[in-house]
């Protein structure tokens, strides 16, 4: 049997230790023995797999620049009840842009119409008439905003629905976020808001951390090559190890000439359930401050060490940014754990209740204009993500969205290679399963793989408007 271990990645802001302990390749695979989407789920994620990639989740023959054609709509919890007139005034600009831009094919889903407790992302789209296959905008529109906390639409129905619809997600700290986040997007789409046609890619590479080297090597640096490849009338600028301080990092948001995209790479920074930083500073992004495992082991790690949204200054230049966090948590926290599970046991609680990070937060609601969307992981983020065993690199997941991001494709489009390979992953994985059923021996390597590289894929979010794109 096999002996190795699988090291999860996300770093303990209490002890600079792991936030959790490692699992057995054979815990790992005991746990994907258990993976059991529900049957429609499953057949979407099929026919994701086998259709044509040029046109993803929207039906053939829609454009998916065009919101005449792909629909806008917005979904409220039931849940939240009184709560949703005073967010609907407070994004009152936003709605109405998106109603002309939209017209016939805009949507609002709230109270009975909106998400109930306990809904399905089938259960949902079925009470709107629609099934699994690709998107048919005359019935629920392609690009679809959830407005709510984690609690009130669980994340679980995010990813499900995002894997044929161009999905985000709003969830702010008060009305006037809101508004400012509304003000941001609609100067923007009416050309108030431009940036420069600049890339900047930040990748820490921590000494003696494995995660951060393997990132900083194998993901950012080739990223950056490919980019200035591909696209000679874009400024890349690539901060590396030395060069991906906290101060580094907070220039990059202030500096004269801001890029309209901004792609990081590192830990995001975890704590354990009820810590009192925890939903302050959970997916906070750690820094070449910090010294690494080695050294910084066996003591807290120090707000100077890493970028919260305590950090967003008030001269911070976000207005009309894009920015994607490849980080443990970097979009928000689940309140249990896939990656702890083992055979006969619960889920470990990572959280009292689960929650959209404080940093994309910030940076979207930022008074004096924020930043469009933020891509992040809900969870842990793995190499898998980049890189595949026996394979070795693989950006072309990464590649392909900044592609589109770059071709003037809103955002939650450009993150469609994303729910491809979570669909091609996922599959493979139920089909593996089939098999063993069936009498195949298991692989516990294999399997491990497939249920780590899949949970991973899937859980890619976007906050914010999915409908925005790069403001250049």
């Amino acid at each position: 049997m096999p002996t190795e271990t699988l090291a999860l990645n996300g770093i303990d802001g209490t002890t600079g230790g792991p936030l959790l302990p490692d699992l057995s390749i054979d815990d790992v695979a005991r746990i994907a023995q258990g993976f059991a989407p529900e049957p429609a789920h499953l057949s979407e994620l099929r026919f994701r797999r086998g259709g044509d990639a040029a046109h993803f989740g929207v039906k053939e023959g829609v454009d998916p620049k065009d919101l005449a054609q792909t629909g806008w709509g917005v979904v409220f919890a039931q849940a939240d009840g009184d709560k949703v007139d005073g967010i609907k005034e407070a994004l009152g600009e936003l709605l109405a842009l998106r109603r002309t831009q939209a017209g016939e094919r805009y949507r609002e889903y709230a109270g009975e119409q909106g998400y109930q407790a306990g809904e399905s992302k089938q259960k949902f789209l079925a009470r709107h008439g629609v099934g699994p296959g690709p998107v048919d905008p005359d019935k629920v529109p392609y690009y679809l905003l959830l407005v709510g906390s984690p609690e009130a639409i669980p994340y679980r129905l995010q990813v499900q629905i995002d894997v044929a619809y161009g999905v985000g997600r709003l969830w702010l700290e008060s009305l006037d976020d809101y508004a400012a986040y509304a003000r941001s997007v609609v100067a923007a789409e009416k050309g108030a808001t431009r940036r420069a046609r600049g890339i900047s890619l930040f990748g820490v590479r921590n000494a003696d951390d494995h995660a951060t080297q393997l990132a900083a090597g194998e993901l950012v640096l080739p990223l950056a090559a490919a980019l200035t490849d591909a696209h000679p009338g874009w400024t890349i600028a690539t901060r590396v190890g030395d060069g991906a301080h906290k101060a580094d990092l907070a220039g990059v948001l202030t500096g004269e000439e801001a890029p309209a995209l901004l792609f990081t790479a590192s830990h995001g920074m975890g704590f354990p359930k009820d810590d009192p930083r925890q939903l302050a500073h959970g997916g906070a992004l750690l820094c070449q401050d910090w010294p690494g495992p080695r050294e910084g082991a066996g003591r807290p790690i120090s707000e100077a060490e890493y970028f919260s949204a305590d950090d967003v200054t008030a001269d911070a230049r976000l207005h009309g940014l894009v920015s994607f966090h490849y980080a443990c948590y970097g979009a928000g926290t689940p309140q249990s754990d896939d990656f702890s599970q083992r055979a006969g046991t619960a889920r470990r609680d990572l959280a009292a209740h689960p929650f959209v990070a404080r940093l994309p937060q910030r940076l979207l609601a930022h008074p004096k204009g924020g930043a469009l969307a933020v891509v992040g992981h809900v969870d842990r983020a793995w190499g898998y993500s980049f890189g595949w065993p026996g394979a070795g690199r693989q950006l072309t997941v990464f590649t392909s969205t900044l592609q589109r991001l770059l071709d003037g494709h809103p955002v939650g489009s450009a993150m469609e290679p994303f729910n491809q390979r979570y669909a091609e992953l996922a599959t493979d994985l139920k089909e593996e399963l089939e098999a063993i059923d069936c009498g195949k021996a298991p692989d516990a390597v294999e399997l491990a793989g497939m249920w780590t590289a899949s949970n991973d894929a899937r859980n890619y979010v976007v906050l914010g408007d999915p409908a925005v794109r790069l403001a250049v």
